[in-house]
């Protein structure tokens, strides 16, 4: 058992650096709508675009990063994907040159196209590592990686880029440095000791347990509803995440807030409290389903609450969203993959499809935020969210469990 858990350890390491780089990644996004609202002088619904640029990435690459998977090895689909991100964020220094709004949206859907690559490949892994039954426990820990450097995005940013004094060349400098470090860490997990895996079932001549001769019977990645109904989860559980995450900065901006980049720290504060959480009780004291049921039924109240209190208030409940979040994505990505044995890596790259949700939703909030004036009632739009994810929690994620084999 302890040979396990070494031979476990340093995997999950450099799994975890790869965590925070897709953290400081999306993080990006955060800092990048207020800034570019003043710097192109575009609508709040517009600013969005650049979430639904780096977010609609994952629908066109998702549905071929299986291939690549399948052919490359989750090893080398991460260091193509550390390349993508790379050149994507090359091309936002282009963008600022010459100070052209569409071309940074085609940067940062390049830079999307790695994150989708790299998302698929990692949440699988960390999934197949271990015990199924304590996938989410592994990428939760994983989630504090990601979201500690998702709030550092912002911190960074805030050193060469001012949201009072918006200049776009200031974004220059900082990714000719990012775009430097993708490619160093993509010539370093080349040659890392990162072991080759395959999920229960996946080799043809397999186990017999029923689980695995139930995907045998399969011939069609279509023909796992429990599969199918987790990418609307994903697409839902990336929305809420993004709105959370993705608005409160430009929340605190249009409150006039002292040092409003910072308010980011708030709410990935709050998820970094919900993935120890999860660390600590799932599945010893609470199962996948169960903590997935309780964090919907957070996000419900928790979104209620912030149309009932005054807008000074409602900000800190923002933040509160992103520990009734966290949970979400640990628990509905194992959940999804169950079973699939071969299907796996192709199942992987379906679910990344679903994080268009972070393109989509938050563009939604932008509109609602626009039409009727207020942020505090566009969270509204968080609600159809939670709402899908608790059917999710209750009956979707079981219905293969329904299925004769």
């Amino acid at each position: 058992m302890n040979d396990k858990k070494q031979n476990i350890l340093i995997p999950m390491l450099l799994i975890g650096v790869m965590y925070a780089v897709l953290g400081f990644a999306i993080g990006i996004n955060a800092f990048f709508i207020p800034f570019v609202k003043e710097a192109f002088h575009i609508s709040t619904a517009m600013s969005y675009l650049v979430m639904t640029a780096t977010f609609s990435a994952f629908v066109v690459f998702g549905a071929v990063s299986g291939e690549i998977l399948k052919k490359a090895g989750y090893k080398g689909g991460m260091v193509i994907a550390f390349v993508l991100m790379a050149l994507g964020f090359l091309f936002v220094t282009a963008a600022a040159k010459s100070i052209s709004f569409p071309l940074l949206l085609l940067a940062l859907f390049i830079s999307g196209l790695g994150q989708a690559l790299l998302t698929g490949a990692v949440n699988t892994y960390v999934s197949i590592i271990g015990s199924p039954e304590s996938a989410a426990r592994r990428i939760a820990l994983m989630g504090i990686c990601n979201k500690t450097f998702y709030a550092v995005a912002s911190l960074m940013l805030a050193l060469f880029m001012d949201l009072t004094n918006v200049r776009i060349e200031d974004t220059i400098l900082p990714f000719y440095i990012i775009s430097g470090v993708l490619l160093v860490l993509g010539f370093f997990y080349y040659f890392a000791p990162l072991p080759e895996i395959k999920a229960a079932g996946e080799e043809d001549g397999g186990n017999t347990h029923d689980s695995f001769f139930y995907s045998r019977s399969k011939t069609s990645i279509f023909q796992f509803p429990h599969l199918l109904l987790g990418v609307v989860a994903i697409f839902f559980v990336i929305g809420a995440e993004t709105i959370a995450l993705g608005t409160i900065n430009d929340y605190a901006t249009i409150l006039n807030l002292h040092s409003p980049e910072n308010y980011i720290w708030l709410t990935s504060g709050g998820m970094v409290i919900g993935y120890l959480l999860g660390v600590l009780f799932v599945p010893k004291y609470v199962s996948q389903n169960a903590v997935l049921l309780l964090s919907t039924i957070s996000g419900i109240v928790i979104t209620l609450a912030i149309i009932a209190v005054s807008e000074e208030i409602s900000i800190y409940l923002v933040a509160l969203l992103g520990l009734a979040n966290a949970m979400m994505w640990p628990a509905v990505w194992p959940l999804a993959i169950a079973d699939l044995g071969k299907f796996t890596k192709i199942g992987s790259s379906l679910l990344v499809t679903g994080i268009i949700g972070g393109a989509v939703i938050p563009l939604l909030f932008g509109y609602v935020a626009d039409m009727t004036s207020s942020y505090q009632n566009a969270y509204l739009v968080g609600l159809l969210a939670y709402l899908f994810i608790m059917y999710y929690a209750l009956s979707g994620s079981k219905i293969r469990t329904k299925t004769s084999i």
